[in-house]
């Protein structure tokens, strides 16, 4: 038996959308964000096999017509990345039935993965990504702490909600069962301890400009190593990299992206934060908060079947807005404070930004108190309406 469904997700519907007009849905998305519950859960009467295991992957691997006939009417294939070359073969068997929904395939390694489809199911696969849950997912469930450190230092992979296990040890088991071995896979990883020290340094500059260089020197490692390194982590839905505005405004613009990891609860790990109050003392709690400020944006757009147009404003002057998403000619302005008072001034910045660019026309101050309310050069938004920023950018 498979995991029970812990809580529903809002990529449900989308999936089913696509796999009623493509003949094959990839779902890809960080190990344990709940992939297979929600595969086995939408297509509950499709066979589904997991490449994780080694005697299903061999028979993958050596005979891959033979494990096709075996799943005459298509199926559910998990972690599909393990036996990359089995793509071309359904390539081919899709080609011959022309059927949609045939087959329902999941991936962890976005890079490996992608490169494979590119190749092999170019116009015939729907892609879509799961993230661990969001805010409005956590609160279905029964599970939102009004506790804004509670929230952000538990994150939102779905295993520690559903255990008594604390999520801080249940994330140590993560990190050395998935994340290391699947960059010891994709790389080579030789020294482990290098890498551990890059993956804690990359998280203690969460929020914050990426200097590969330094992060590299700081980690003992070479610029090219950094970045290769820092790839895979983003492959691997651990961290993105957040563009900047790159539209000509009349001003010298900072050129450099933003790291964000994706999982707050996974950067307080990595930063030795063991419990809720620590992260409230914390000298990164408000990088930690923009993080998930971008996360939870990112989320709700892929769990709606979106691509968004992400990106950050900073000009030579330190003039500065968390967070810009573009919606056509418009743009909505995001800024992200963890503290819970809201002073007008909160919105200074935003108002310079729009003074430069008149397409923000949605601006949102997301704030750790409880309260959302309306003041005139925008939205005060307190984190647990978190999800009316997309909501109103889909407006």
């Amino acid at each position: 038996m498979f995991a029970a469904v812990v809580a529903p997700r809002l990529l449900g519907p989308w999936l089913e959308h696509r796999a009623q007009s493509s003949p094959v849905v990839v779902l890809t998305g960080p190990r344990q964000s709940g992939k297979t519950t929600l595969v086995r859960t939408t297509f509950a009467d499709k066979p589904y096999v997991n490449l994780e295991a080694l005697d299903v992957r061999e028979r993958a691997v050596r005979d891959p017509r033979g494990f096709l006939e075996d799943l005459p009417h298509g199926g559910v294939v998990d972690e599909v990345q393990r036996a990359p070359d089995l793509l071309s073969y359904i390539q081919v068997d899709v080609d011959a039935r022309r059927q949609r929904g045939r087959w329902i395939l999941t991936g962890s390694q976005n890079l490996m993965l992608l490169s494979s489809i590119s190749q092999s199911l170019a116009g015939r696969a729907a892609l879509l990504e799961l993230l661990p849950l969001s805010l409005p997912e956590i609160r279905s469930a029964g599970w939102l702490s009004d506790d804004l450190f509670t929230l952000l230092w538990r994150g939102g992979y779905p295993a520690p909600f559903d255990r008594s296990e604390s999520p801080h040890d249940w994330l140590g088991s993560y990190v050395a069962t998935y994340v290391e071995r699947d960059v010891r896979n994709v790389l080579g990883v030789g020294d482990l301890l290098a890498f551990q020290t890059f993956l804690r340094l990359a998280a203690g500059r969460t929020g914050q400009l990426l200097n590969l260089s330094q992060l590299g020197s700081d980690a003992g490692i070479t610029h090219n190593t950094a970045r290769s390194w820092l790839g895979v982590l983003e492959a691997s839905y651990i961290a993105m990299r957040l563009s900047p505005f790159a539209r000509n405004v009349g001003k010298r613009l900072v050129k450099t992206p933003k790291l964000h990891l994706l999982d707050s609860g996974l950067a307080c790990y990595l930063l030795g934060i063991r419990t809720p109050d620590e992260l409230r003392l914390h000298p990164l709690r408000g990088a930690v908060f923009e993080s998930w400020v971008v996360s939870e944006v990112l989320k709700a757009h892929r769990n709606g079947g979106q691509v968004p147009r992400l990106s950050f404003f900073r000009d030579a002057h330190g003039l500065e807005i968390d967070l810009l998403i573009e919606r056509g000619a418009d743009i909505v302005g995001v800024e992200a404070k963890s503290g819970a008072t809201v002073p007008l001034e909160m919105f200074h910045p935003i108002e310079g930004v729009a003074a430069l660019i008149p397409q923000l026309r949605e601006r949102f101050v997301v704030h750790g108190g409880a309260e959302s309310f309306r003041a005139r050069a925008g939205t005060a938004l307190s984190f647990l309406d978190i999800d009316r920023v997309v909501g109103a950018e889909r407006d």
